[in-house]
């Protein structure tokens, strides 16, 4: 969660309207000359943002997904900011220019502005696999520079792009030169080991953008540093290591192995405590996001799950691995897990959060499955966490994603807690990807959060249309999964903790308790009320603890005793 979201119906059908009308939308591109070039900058994004602005702060390279090379550019929309990403290339007038560049994720938009006669916009409403943007413009007569532009929308997902390529005549800043292929880095050094992990580093590489991590011959992980924590290892087992470096010419020679042993396993790490029936869920940042940074023994005794955001993807389809940010301020990762046996201690469920702003987890195999479940119980062994919370927003296959809570659930026991936070439009009738996930592990779902934020107005269950923000939203939408098949204790209200925890949808803590009431004793409705109540609600979640405690605690102070109030 940042929390964003992904496409809407009613929005994609107001974005093709708004293209329809104010953009140009361009065919086939232009025939390119013998000596055209790509005029572009830093294409790739190999050198971080150089040459490129983006608005808001919105814009970082990331080491994946990346189409080629190591890098690509990864801009995040929020609020009233579309995460917009520039640069002004040199042209020659009276000249046609082929413009395309590669995206996946949400909404993206590329476009040219300022070309001195009809700018130009094309755009896709999202893919989970990489997509080419294509157009084509066409200089004026006193046009020496244009300005080339990827974007995404308001209130959807992260994009990707990368590869932008802005290929015509050389208007005199010439273009980027070929990088050649960086020679291999030296044996890595092994560092701190855990029962389920092995810390690696070794020195930079000239020319080098990013590097790949080898595990006995195969990749598991890719890195833009010089250092990394291979998780998801067996205990007191020995693994081969080579690190290779890339850029955008290719990769490297292998460097020489190196081994390294994972410890002896450090016993169990303790029971789950039991959710109480009316639970309050708090996801807690790991990472400085402008909100009140954390740690975990300050979050308020009024959560009763706190899901850690988030667990971070590797190379391995499925796979994840757990990153503590220096930014919460931890002295150690061993007082980070003492403060989850604190919690534990107290009663409280601490669960890992998969998914969300800090990386998409891909389980859409058998292998992947496993690979999940394997991953993700090393880390409830490693750190103590109670189970995990599925925070999926770049789709999900719901066959595979069912077969890998289910290994998870086999190898965890009775006392795995798993949670869900879809969209609104995640969850609109029984046949979504993640309504056929809840239903088909309904026996060992805790709860499903769903986020009644950053989405608009959406049908309720009586097909009527509830605006995001009311009481009736809440109820209305909170019905469809009553009414489709979930238990009342697997049902609960996600909200943001203020206005500044989503782009839109925040309500106050009184229509959340209204809400609750209308569900649990039928009082306190709007102009929707179900036709009967459903006392075992399970409770409420907000994004988040931090954004919480920046608002001073008002959130948790006034939902969370009503929430534990109710019958």
């Amino acid at each position: 969660m940042d929390r964003t979201t992904r496409s809407r119906r009613w929005l994609g059908a107001g974005l093709a309207l708004a293209v329809g009308t104010g953009l140009a939308l361009m065919g086939t591109a232009g025939t390119a000359q013998a000596a055209d070039v790509n005029v572009a900058k830093n294409a790739g994004f190999e050198s971080g943002l150089a040459n490129w602005t983006c608005s808001g702060g919105s814009g970082a390279t990331a080491s994946s997904p990346v189409r080629s090379g190591a890098s690509a550019l990864k801009a995040t929309p929020a609020g009233h900011d579309n995460a917009k990403c520039t640069q002004t290339v040199s042209v020659k007038p009276n000249s046609t220019y082929a413009l395309s560049a590669w995206v996946q994720g949400g909404y993206a938009y590329l476009g040219a502005t300022g070309t001195g006669t009809t700018d130009v916009s094309t755009w896709t409403p999202g893919s989970s696999s990489w997509t080419k943007l294509s157009t084509s413009f066409t200089t004026g007569a006193d046009t020496t520079s244009v300005t080339v532009y990827t974007h995404g929308w308001y209130g959807q997902a992260a994009y990707h792009a990368d590869d932008v390529s802005v290929f015509g005549p050389d208007g005199g800043g010439g273009t980027d030169p070929d990088p050649v292929v960086p020679a291999a880095p030296g044996a890595p050094s092994v560092g701190a080991v855990t029962p389920s992990s092995v810390a690696l580093s070794w020195g930079a590489v000239s020319g080098a953008t990013g590097y790949n991590v080898y595990r006995d011959g195969a990749r598991v992980q890719s890195v833009s540093g010089t250092s990394v924590t291979v998780a998801g290892l067996a205990a007191n087992t020995s693994y081969q290591f080579q690190v290779t470096a890339t850029n955008a010419a290719g990769e490297s020679a292998k460097s020489a192995a190196v081994a390294g042993r994972t410890s002896e396993g450090g016993g169990d790490p303790g029971p789950n405590p039991s959710v109480p029936r009316h639970a309050l869920t708090g996801y807690w940042q790991n990472f400085d996001n402008g909100a009140a940074v954390q740690k975990l023994r300050d979050v308020q005794s009024q959560y009763d799950i706190i899901a850690v955001s988030f667990a971070d993807s590797t190379a391995t389809a499925g796979q994840i691995v757990f990153n503590l940010d220096p930014a919460v301020g931890y002295a150690s990762v061993a007082d980070f897990k003492a403060d989850i046996a604190a919690k534990k201690a107290a009663g409280k469920s601490v669960i890992i959060s998969v998914g969300g702003e800090k990386g998409n987890v891909t389980i859409n195999s058998d292998a992947s499955a496993t690979a999940f479940a394997n991953s993700a119980y090393a880390l409830m062994q490693e750190y103590g966490f109670s189970g995990v919370d599925i925070d999926l927003e770049h789709g999900i296959n719901s066959t595979y994603l069912t077969k890998a809570l289910r290994q998870l659930s086999q190898k965890a026991g009775s006392s795995l807690v798993l949670t869900m936070a879809p969209q609104t439009i995640d969850m609109q009738n029984t046949g979504t990807e993640y309504f056929k996930t809840a239903l088909a592990v309904k026996d060992i779902l805790t709860v499903v959060n769903m986020q009644y934020y950053n989405s608009g107005s959406m049908l309720g269950c009586d097909g009527k249309v509830y605006s995001q923000g009311s009481v009736d939203f809440l109820t209305a939408l909170a019905c469809i999964q009553l009414e489709g098949g979930l238990a009342p204790s697997q049902v609960g209200i996600g909200v943001p903790a203020s206005s500044r925890g989503a782009g839109s949808g925040y309500v106050s803590p009184t229509i959340v308790n209204n809400a609750l009431d209308c569900l649990t004793r039928g009082t306190n409705c709007g102009s929707f009320k179900p036709s009967k109540t459903y006392p075992g609600l399970r409770g409420a979640m907000t994004w988040s603890t931090n954004w919480d405690a920046t608002a001073g605690n008002a959130w948790s102070n006034a939902v969370g005793p009503h929430v534990h109030s109710l019958p």
